[in-house]
């Protein structure tokens, strides 16, 4: 442990700790300035103001216990109507019920528990619960699965990234409980065909989950704005859960998610409760006991204050944005955008220049998009933040495709390397490169490679010959990142 582990000797001064805080954040992305192409959503000042002054006004104030706290009660059920009514439960036939959760990880491990506790009272022989979900369902499905004990049964998408019905469907067994489908999936951004999965759902019995973590708050208004956007929500026959999230095109503080479901019935598999705990009876909702009031209470205060409206009037600029950056991308020599987005979602490919380099050039000018692979891209979740620098980021997007189009001593000397290390590794006996890759991720997380070229860690991690040495890579790099660090 090092010395900034500790707790100082003597408090410092407010003063003091804020410009302390201030100083480290000047090394974060600039995403005030749109430079960021995840993470953070951002609707401007005055929204920014509202957020604030609303998450302190209850920042103290603990969703733990609604009868304590009727205010943050009232906001909860406030939010869940609205934004049921926005995803089809005017239409859905049935009672929709849900909870405010801390982000979409939650609601999609909420989702899974729920599933799986249904189908135990259910059919109660399935001893090895299943769900089927296309490759490109976020990882957080992956995490419940691995929390819950179900089996994640993988199937590979269609040529244009979309979940593949007939795939998933034949992957169905008598173990299977849930299937999913994604509105739109994150790495590129399309919505899967849901009405055909909530079909298969219904003629088999299973629950269907939509994640529209990403796209729940966004898709109704781009379809209000003209924009083709296929059926995806409760409104759909055979969806009986479905989860948003409100701090990404809500644009509400971090943490506020949703997570709806088609009947109080099914719900209540979602809950937890203690009646025999010598403390009281102890019910919970979601997966967390203290829950954040602020997060709450913002997300009620935001979405009165946007109204309908005010959505329309953010997602008309957004996807605007969005069309201009797929028509740029697209007319930059040697990129593409993959597959077609319903939204504002992009994946930036190439099939001739290592699309890697292209990120790190753009992360050297100041851009931070996230790296995805299979196949290798750039990602870009386009917000208000972004409106304004369209222009400048197609300039240094330019410029990143002439640099790596014209690759330098380094980029000769990097490439040649990579081509040597992938031979020793497939050489290598698998103790040794076990080794290997345990150096490898102990270098990466000690430099600050991290923060400007990533191309090479990728190379590596594809060159690995099983994804045992590759779940090791990344575990260590993890390690490194997040131990306390030596600078005072």
């Amino acid at each position: 442990m090092s010395e900034s582990a500790h707790l100082p000797t003597h408090g410092n001064t407010k003063e003091a700790i804020l410009a302390r805080m201030a100083s480290l954040r000047d090394h974060d992305v600039n995403w005030r300035a749109g430079r960021a192409w995840s993470l953070v959503f951002d609707a401007g000042d005055e929204v920014s103001d509202l957020l604030q002054a609303a998450y302190t006004m209850f920042f103290a104030e603990n969703g733990l216990n609604p009868t304590a706290f009727p205010s943050l009660r009232r906001f909860e059920t406030d939010v869940v109507a609205m934004t049921g009514h926005l995803l089809g439960a005017a239409n859905a036939g049935d009672d929709i019920v849900g909870n405010m959760t801390s982000g979409g990880t939650e609601s999609l491990l909420l989702a899974v528990k729920t599933a799986r506790d249904w189908a135990r009272s259910r059919r109660p022989a399935i001893r090895t619960p299943e769900m089927v979900l296309p490759i490109t369902a976020h990882p957080a499905l992956a995490k419940a699965a691995h929390y819950f004990g179900v089996t994640a049964v993988y199937v590979p998408v269609r040529a244009d990234f979309r979940a593949d019905v007939a795939a998933m469907t034949a992957a169905i067994t008598p173990n299977t409980i849930l299937l999913v489908g994604s509105a739109p999936s994150y790495p590129q951004g399309v919505v899967d065909p849901i009405r055909e999965l909530g079909q298969v759902a219904l003629a088999r019995g299973l629950l269907l989950h939509v994640d529209a973590c990403v796209g729940g708050m966004m898709l109704p208004f781009a379809r209000r704005l003209g924009y083709a956007v296929p059926p995806f929500d409760l409104s759909v026959p055979g969806v009986t859960s479905l989860s948003v999230d409100l701090h990404k095109y809500g644009y509400a503080a971090k943490g506020a998610s949703v997570i709806l479901y088609r009947g109080a019935d099914l719900r209540r598999f979602q809950f937890f409760v203690q009646t025999a705990w010598p403390g009281g009876i102890y019910p919970s909702p979601t997966m967390t006991g203290t829950r954040p009031g602020g997060a709450i209470a913002a997300a009620w205060a935001v979405m009165n204050y946007l109204g309908e409206s005010g959505y329309v009037n953010l997602a008309a600029q957004v996807m605007a944005a969005a069309r201009k950056l797929k028509h740029g991308i697209n007319a930059t020599p040697g990129l593409h955008v993959l597959g077609s987005p319903d939204m504002s979602v992009l994946a930036i490919g190439s099939t001739r220049l290592d699309i890697y380099d292209v990120g790190d050039e753009l992360t050297l000018a100041g851009w931070h998009l996230d790296r995805q692979q299979s196949p290798p891209s750039l990602h870009m979740t386009v917000n208000m933040a972004h409106v304004a620098v369209t222009d400048s980021f197609l300039a240094d997007l330019a410029h990143a495709v002439q640099q790596v189009s014209q690759p330098d001593a380094r980029r000769r000397l990097a490439a040649g390397g990579l081509r040597v290390a992938q031979k020793i590794v497939h050489a290598l006996p698998p103790r040794l490169v076990t080794r290997l890759t345990s150096v490898a991720s102990r270098t990466l997380g000690q430099g600050s490679g991290l923060s400007g070229r990533t191309a090479p860690m990728y190379g590596l991690i594809g060159s690995l010959p099983s994804q045992d040495n590759v779940d090791d890579l990344v575990l260590d790099l993890l390690d490194q990142l997040t131990r306390p660090t030596l600078e005072s």
